[in-house]
């Protein structure tokens, strides 16, 4: 599935629900779903600088694939990194170079979050490709 197929299902998904408590734990619940990450990669080295809450995220390479690893001391935030993990994981490094992330802004989820959370989503989609440039350019 290309990563716009994954963001379209992930938006039809959260369009069944009517009210945000709903969407909220939706996404918590795709957070507490997530592969779990080991302790040991939790380190610094990892986290998510500017995040209000404490986000790891690891990337690993593995057949011409970026293969992603999250979590966060928070259920929001890590069902907020899981919306990403969820559509770029197992794609090249070019596609998720190019992919469209304004997605997210479509799941409306940035106008019901405290500015720094919405602040993080950015974030998140920012270190992401950043972790697929380094594979990409044969610098992890």
């Amino acid at each position: 599935m290309t990563i716009a197929e994954k963001q379209e299902q992930l938006l039809d998904e959260l369009a069944l629900f009517q009210d945000w408590t709903e969407r909220y734990e939706y996404v918590i619940g795709l957070g507490k779903k997530l592969q779990p990450m080991e302790e040991s990669a939790k380190n610094p080295e990892h986290l998510i600088r500017g995040c209000q809450s404490q986000v790891w995220l690891d990337a690993t390479f593995k057949g011409g694939k970026v293969h992603y690893v999250a979590d966060s001391d928070s259920l929001i935030t890590k069902g907020m990194i899981a919306l990403f993990v969820l559509v770029l994981d197992d794609q090249t490094p070019d596609a998720i170079l190019t992919a469209d992330m304004s997605f997210i802004d479509r799941t409306g989820l940035k106008e019901h979050l405290a500015p720094t959370r919405a602040n993080a989503l950015n974030l998140m989609a920012n270190q992401m490709k950043q972790r697929a440039l380094s594979f990409a350019t044969g610098n992890p």
